[in-house]
């Protein structure tokens, strides 16, 4: 039997990679967001970001970060100067793995080159919102180190959802 090592890397997103981030983002809000954001709504957003959207975001967003298992992109995130924070905050806007990925450190990995991104950036403080009904989130921004520090509404689709923030 071979003893093979794949290796985990995390690099900046390259045209040829929509296709597989427009898949990793449906599978992953598939599985995140059933039952929390309206069906309607989820399929909407869906099929809004397919591959010539995430081309779109590729050519313009300079902190699209893919992470690798080998070959494989296994997921994705995006991160920048906080929306409506300070001046010295940094925001994870996405983190998504795809499902089979999920549960295994990528995740973690992951986050952790969002951090390094945003320390380049001079930006020191943290802050990522989460659905305040998927769990899967809330626990894994917690076991990152991130408090739970506020509450707010936002809009998905015709309904209202419930987001907090965790910061650091």
């Amino acid at each position: 039997m071979l003893n093979q090592r794949l290796e985990i890397s995390v690099r900046n997103a390259q045209l040829d990679d929509a296709p597989r981030l427009a898949r990793i983002f449906r599978e992953s809000w598939r599985l995140a967001y059933a039952g929390i954001i309206p069906a309607m709504h989820l399929e909407h957003e869906i099929l809004r970001r397919d591959a010539g959207w995430w081309r779109r975001v590729i050519r313009t967003e300079s902190n699209l970060l893919v992470i690798t298992l080998g070959e494989t992109i296994a997921g994705y995130a995006t991160c920048g100067r906080a929306r409506g924070g300070r001046r010295d905050t940094g925001e994870i806007y996405e983190l998504y793995l795809a499902p089979v990925y999920q549960g295994v450190g990528l995740g973690e990995h992951l986050f952790e080159a969002c951090r390094a991104t945003l320390d380049e950036l001079a930006l020191p403080n943290l802050i990522v919102w989460a659905l305040a009904e998927n769990d899967a989130a809330r626990a894994f921004y917690r076991r990152c180190g991130g408090r739970l520090a506020r509450r707010s509404c936002v809009r998905l689709g015709k309904s209202i959802g419930i987001r907090v923030a965790f910061e650091w």
